[in-house]
């Protein structure tokens, strides 16, 4: 039992993000069938059979199985091929947007995941794309470079604007030991106060009206991937890179194995001689840095201007990515492209199944909660166990010990003491 102390000890939150992968797969295939369920029951001509269930049961159940049957159909077309399309472009044209739906949660996601490593709970990731894209639009409006140097130095601005917000939590966590996670909070509400001051200002609007930017130059637009046809553009290669650059510093850097040593027992590494406070704030540093650059995403490669909504709620949705990914690179990868699917397929639910958009994510929160359910009973349990482990150690210990029977040498010996 001395071995499984300490995994026990652990906290709920970083056994969470180290779920193991059978319990995520069939997180994902119960989300599924319960939210194929869900559409199911609330579907109208379900409800108009079930009024004459037992006299017509054929038309109740032929009503539910198409619309049990409608729910992936319409996934499946809307997030991977679509062969009631009139060209194979279009067919193919699913499978794009949910790679186009994927970047820029795989950067979200790596954000997480390098912070985690360190055990550090980076939910300021919003707030840093939201900062990543403010410098990245500030620079694509205002700065009229050659194609691909353009690109590139308004990547290296949203690097920078990702890199200064997630330094601060780093710098208040390392110095004065302020808690990550009140701090990142408190960030993301700032920033968003901050980009609607920012689309009041000429730096950003230009000629046009508050609340959205102007458009960047067509020289700082990522480049399509597979022409004008498809939104899929060089984003996606960069989050690619990304993920491969973040997997690098974790197995194979000095640096990375530092910052897992922090992560895994800061005592123990600073007892090594590493330097945990410069360790926490490069780590916020890069962590926000991803965050950043995951704003050209939609800034850069689709939109190609800024609103207060242009980074959606992709910070928040990469927490959820790291935790599917378990905290790894190309999990994270992976995560993000079945989520990248899930909303690529919600379009086409709508419009092709009438079902609501919503069920995408109903099902993304379905997975999470069953997760952390899975999570939670096997934690409990393994608290009981050690628990009862400890008292039986206890009773055993405060127990009397037994009276010994005097051996035949000892009753002899006394016999003869006493006749002396």
């Amino acid at each position: 039992m001395a071995n499984q102390k300490p995994a026990a000890e652990q906290s709920f939150f970083k056994r969470l993000f180290r779920t193991d992968a059978f319990t995520i797969f069939q997180a994902i295939v119960w989300s599924l069938l319960i939210c194929a369920l869900l559409v199911v029951f609330f579907d109208k001509r379900v409800e108009e059979t079930m009024g004459y269930l037992f006299a017509r049961p054929s038309d109740f159940f032929s009503a539910a199985w198409d619309a049990f049957s409608s729910f992936f159909i319409a996934l499946v077309r809307g997030a991977f091929f679509d062969w009631e399309a009139t060209s194979f472009a279009r067919m193919l044209y699913p499978l794009t947007e949910s790679l186009v739906f994927a970047t820029p949660l795989i950067l979200s996601g790596l954000a997480v995941t390098v912070a985690f490593q360190a055990g550090l709970f980076n939910i300021g990731v919003q707030g840093q794309i939201i900062l990543g894209g403010i410098f990245a639009t500030i620079v694509g409006v205002n700065l009229h470079l050659p194609v691909g140097l353009a690109v590139l130095v308004a990547m290296l601005a949203a690097l920078l604007g990702g890199a200064l917000w997630g330094a601060i939590p780093g710098i208040l966590k390392a110095r004065l030991g302020a808690n990550e996670v009140i701090v990142t909070i408190m960030l993301n509400t700032i920033a968003l106060l901050l980009v609607s001051r920012m689309l009041q200002l000429p730096i950003l609007i230009g000629k046009g009206l508050p609340s959205k930017s102007a458009n960047i130059n067509e020289n700082a637009w990522y480049p399509h991937l597979l022409g004008t046809g498809f939104r899929l553009n060089l984003g996606f290669l960069v989050a690619l890179v990304a993920a491969y650059l973040v997997w690098w510093l974790l197995s194979r850097s000095t640096f990375g194995f530092e910052l897992r040593a922090v992560g895994a027992n800061p005592d123990a590494a600073a007892t090594a001689g590493m330097n945990t406070r410069k360790v926490t704030v490069l780590t916020m540093v890069i962590s926000g840095a991803l965050g950043g650059l995951a704003a050209t995403a939609p800034v850069l490669g689709t939109e190609h201007f800024l609103t207060g909504s242009s980074q959606g709620t992709y910070g928040f949705d990469g927490i959820t990515v790291a935790l599917l990914g378990r905290s790894s690179p190309l999990g994270v990868v992976l995560a993000a492209l079945l989520f990248g699917a899930l909303n690529a397929g919600g379009s086409t639910m709508q419009a092709a199944a009438d079902i609501p958009i919503d069920i995408v994510t109903i099902t993304q929160a379905v997975i999470v909660l069953l997760i952390a359910a899975s999570e939670g009973r096997k934690y409990f349990r393994m608290k009981r166990e050690l628990k009862a482990t400890a008292k039986t150690q206890d009773a055993s210990t405060k127990a009397p010990p037994e009276p010994q029977e005097a051996t035949p040498a000892t009753s002899g010996m006394t016999g003869q003491e006493g006749t002396k």
